[in-house]
């Protein structure tokens, strides 16, 4: 599994995540820390990375958009700290790791997780 980080994360949860065995990039660090969000999307499907955010607008382009990746983690938990996101990502990881294989859309907040499994609706 490979992680996306947007933007609203810390890059420092990336390098945690790095030195735990998980594969993860922050936006920052490869040129995308501006991008549009459908960037961010097309990278992540490109490189078969789970896009991580605390923007909905992610799960609203992949949810119209009727494709099966990039899977979206969004986290609806601000103002963590780097480590207390990096648990948290573990904990998502080890509960959706099949969902997120395959595609899926999951939403975090406090003492809740949903997933809902792409595509959200058939392309035409």
């Amino acid at each position: 599994m490979k992680f996306l980080l947007d933007q609203g994360l810390p890059r420092s949860t990336a390098a945690l995540l790095r030195q735990s065995g998980i594969n993860s990039v922050h936006v920052g660090e490869i040129g995308l820390a501006s991008a549009e969000d459908i960037i961010i999307l097309e990278e992540g499907r490109r490189s078969g990375q789970v896009v991580v955010t605390l923007d909905a607008d992610f799960h609203a382009l992949m949810a119209l958009s009727g494709e099966t990746s990039p899977s979206v983690i969004r986290i609806r938990i601000e103002g963590l700290r780097a480590e207390a996101y990096t648990r948290l990502l573990k904990e998502i990881l080890q509960s959706c790791e099949k969902g997120l294989e395959t595609g899926a859309l999951v939403s975090v907040q406090p003492g809740r997780m949903r997933v809902k499994l792409l595509p959200l609706i058939q392309k035409r």
